[in-house]
C-alpha cells in the first residue's frame, strides 16, 4: 500500500465519530462485548477509512481536510483499497448479523454519494448536512445498538431508545459545519456550497453555537430522566472544555476570520471527541 493511500485512509480521525459508538453501548446495558470489539473494528478501521478514502479519491483535495495537514495527491490504488475495506467490513458484519450488514450497506452508499460526481451531496448544503448528520448520527447509534444488543431495529421504537439516537444527530448536525469552516475556499473552487459556506464563517459559529445549546438540553432532559441528576451534572462538567475552547476561538474569529482554520477546527474536533468519548467511557463502565 502507498504511503498516499494509507494517509487519505485517515483511520485516526475515527477517533471523531466514536461516541457515537460508546453512547450507543452505554445505553444497551447489555452489550455483548464480542460484538463490540467486531463493530469497533468494522466501522472505525474499516467502514470509516473506506469513506475517507473513497470521497478523498473524488475530492482530489490540494489543501487541508479532516485528519490532514497536507493531503497528497491520490492514486487509483487508494479507490480500490477503499472498496477493499468496505467488502472486509461488509464479510465481517455477517458474524454479528445480516440486519446490521444491510445498515452498514447503506451507510457506504450514502457516504459514497457525498463525493461522487455523478451524485455529489456535497453541493447541496442543506441535503449533505442532513445526510452526514443522519447517518454518522441517528443511523450510525441504531446500527450499533443491534448489534451490541444481538436484537431487531423493529424493538428500537421506544423513546429511551430514539432520544439518544436524535440526540447523536444533534451533536453531528452542529458540530459538522464547523469541519468545513477552513474550506471554503477549495470548496467554492469546485462549485460545492456546503452548510458551512451557505452559513458564512460566523455564521457557521453562531449556527454551531444554536445546535450545541439545543443538543445541550436534550442531552440534560435524556440524562435526567432515564439516569440521575449526578450524570446530568458530571455529563456539562466534561463538557466544559469544549465551551470554553468553542467561546475562546470565537472570538479570535470575530477579531480576524483568517482564525478560523485548519488547526482550531482539528482541535476543537479532538476536544469534543477527547471529552465526549471520556464521558460515555465512565458512564458505560460505571
Amino acid at each position: 500500500m502507498k504511503k498516499s493511500t494509507l494517509l487519505h485512509l485517515r483511520i485516526p480521525f475515527s477517533f471523531f465519530l466514536l461516541p457515537v459508538c460508546l453512547f450507543a453501548s452505554a445505553t444497551a446495558n447489555e452489550t455483548h462485548l464480542f460484538n463490540f470489539w467486531l463493530v469497533f473494528i468494522i466501522l472505525h478501521l474499516l467502514i470509516y477509512p473506506a469513506s475517507n478514502g473513497y470521497n478523498s479519491y473524488f475530492d482530489k483535495d490540494e489543501k487541508s481536510i479532516g485528519g490532514l495537514a497536507n493531503p497528497p495527491p491520490v492514486s487509483k490504488e487508494l479507490y480500490w483499497i477503499s472498496l477493499g475495506f468496505d467488502l472486509l467490513g461488509l464479510g465481517l458484519g455477517l458474524l454479528i448479523s445480516i440486519e446490521f450488514v444491510m445498515m452498514i450497506f447503506i451507510y457506504g452508499l450514502v457516504s459514497k454519494a457525498y463525493s461522487h460526481p455523478s451524485i455529489r451531496l456535497k453541493k447541496y448544503p442543506i441535503i449533505g448536512w442532513l445526510a452526514a448528520g443522519i447517518f454518522q448520527g441517528y443511523f450510525t447509534f441504531l446500527a450499533c445498538l443491534i448489534a451490541f444488543k444481538d436484537i431487531s431495529t423493529w424493538t428500537t421504537w421506544d423513546l429511551q431508545v430514539q432520544l439518544p439516537a436524535i440526540l447523536s444527530t444533534a451533536l453531528l448536525l452542529g458540530s459538522y459545519p464547523m469541519t468545513q469552516v477552513y474550506q471554503h475556499e477549495e470548496d467554492g473552487k469546485r462549485g460545492d456550497l456546503t452548510m458551512s459556506r451557505l452559513l458564512g464563517i460566523r455564521g457557521t459559529f453562531h449556527f454551531t453555537a444554536m445546535m450545541f445549546s439545543l443538543a445541550m438540553a436534550g442531552f440534560a432532559y435524556f440524562f435526567y430522566t432515564y439516569d440521575s441528576l449526578l450524570t446530568t451534572i458530571l455529563f456539562f462538567v466534561f463538557m466544559g472544555p469544549v465551551l470554553i475552547y468553542f467561546l475562546s476561538w470565537y472570538f479570535r474569529v470575530r477579531n480576524s476570520e483568517s482564525n478560523a482554520d485548519f488547526r482550531s477546527t482539528m482541535r476543537l474536533n479532538f476536544i469534543s471527541a477527547a471529552c465526549l468519548n471520556a464521558f460515555f467511557l465512565i458512564w458505560w463502565l460505571f
